[in-house]
Order: structure tokens, then sequence, then C-alpha cells
């Protein structure tokens, strides 16, 4: 059933805020299914909502968009997308073939600076209590390590597939410790540290074999569980 996004159901800051800053509001709230493929929403009443401009907004939208985790459509509504199991498999096909490049990639030139980002990502992700913003960081963490490859083009492809897998991973039953355990994380950079590619494709890719297997085989996420609608 349509349910309209209420302004109670999220917090409005007094000031309009940082453009990374909204996205990441907007992109929790998704993810933690405050707003769903079944909310019914518009530019200006999110904008209204997150007390931000509604330029800004449009242009959180956009980027949303490109991701494919929402639907723009002239003349319609803005809607989260809605993935099937046949996108899902797609989707993760494709990670796991350029991620296990990028990760041999990796380490072949480890920077220590990077590491240093990878690591404090993981101690993020270990004190994260939050259903939404655990998705998104454990996404961070996989697009990180594409950044530390130096292969644009395929951090580029990446960009594009790690964000409906986190849509995936918050429309269906999943439980937090089940998508993307900060322990695993924490293994892959102590193998990038190592410059052991070996360990750190083969721990990427049971990773990748243990996300495939809860995604193609869990059930949408129930309605009483959504807080908005």
């Amino acid at each position: 059933m349509n349910s309209f996004v209420s302004p109670q159901t999220l917090t409005t800051l007094p000031f309009p805020p940082a453009a990374d800053d909204l996205y990441s509001r907007v992109l929790d709230a998704i993810l933690e299914q405050r707003i769903h493929e079944a909310s019914r929403f518009t530019e200006e009443s999110l904008a209204q909502m997150f007390g931000a401009r509604r330029s800004d907004m449009r242009d959180v939208l956009m980027r949303l968009s490109h991701q494919q985790i929402i639907i723009l459509r002239v003349n319609h509504r803005p809607r989260v997308a809605a993935l099937n199991v046949d996108q899902v498999r797609q989707t993760l096909h494709a990670r796991r073939l350029t991620e296990l490049m990028l990760v041999k990639l990796a380490c072949q030139r480890p920077c220590t600076q990077a590491l240093k980002r990878l690591s404090a990502l993981v101690d993020r992700e270990r004190q994260c209590t939050e259903r939404g913003r655990a998705i998104r960081l454990a996404g961070e963490f996989h697009l990180q390590l594409a950044e530390m490859a130096g292969n644009a083009p395929l951090a580029h492809f990446l960009g594009s597939l790690v964000p409906p897998s986190s849509l995936a991973i918050a429309q269906l039953e999943v439980c937090g410790e089940d998508y993307c355990a900060w322990q695993v994380h924490e293994k892959i950079v102590d193998a990038l540290t190592r410059r052991d590619a070996a360990m750190a494709a083969t721990l990427l890719n049971r990773h990748l074999d243990h996300l495939e297997a809860i995604l193609l085989n869990a059930q949408p996420l129930s309605n009483r569980k959504r807080i908005a609608g």
C-alpha cells in the first residue's frame, strides 16, 4: 500500500546541510527503509523534511538515480527502486568480476594513507548500531578499496554496482551481522597490508559467495518493520 513520507518521519536540521551530508542522510533513510519503494514523496517534500534547499535535494536525487537507488521519470514522482532477483544476481556477478581484479591491483600498490582510511572505516562499522548507516558504511568500504587499486574506470564501474547491492540488502530480511561483517573487512585490510593478494582475493570471494547466498534466498522486508508508512 502506498504511503506518504511524513515530516515526523525524519529529523529536520535548523540549517541547510552540506551536499555530501545531505546525500548520506537521504541514503541512510532509504537503507533504513524509512523511505521505501511504496513511499510517496516529491523533491519539494523531501527538501522540507531534511531542511535542505530544493536545488540541493534535486542534485541528491539525480545522484541516487545514477546509482539506481531512485527512479526519476518526467511527469512522475521520484520513487525508490525495487530490485528483482535477476537484477540482484546480475549485479553481484558483475561485482565479483570487478572486485576480484580491484583487490589484486590494490595489493600491488599498497598506500599507507589509504590503508589507514580503510582501517578507520572498519572502526566506524564496528561501532555503528544503525542499520541504514551500517549498510552504507559497508558499501563505502568496497568503494574505498576500489579507489586504492588505482584504476579509475574499474572503480567507477564498481560505484554503479555497490549502491544497488546496498538497496537489495535494505529491502530484504537480512540480519546486520550477515550481510557485511566488519570482521571480514578487517581481515581484508590485514591481507592488503601484507600484500597477500591471494588471501585478499580468497576473503573477498568468500564474502561475495555469502552475500549472494543470503540475498538470493532472502524474503522481502515485512511492512511492519518499516517506519515510514
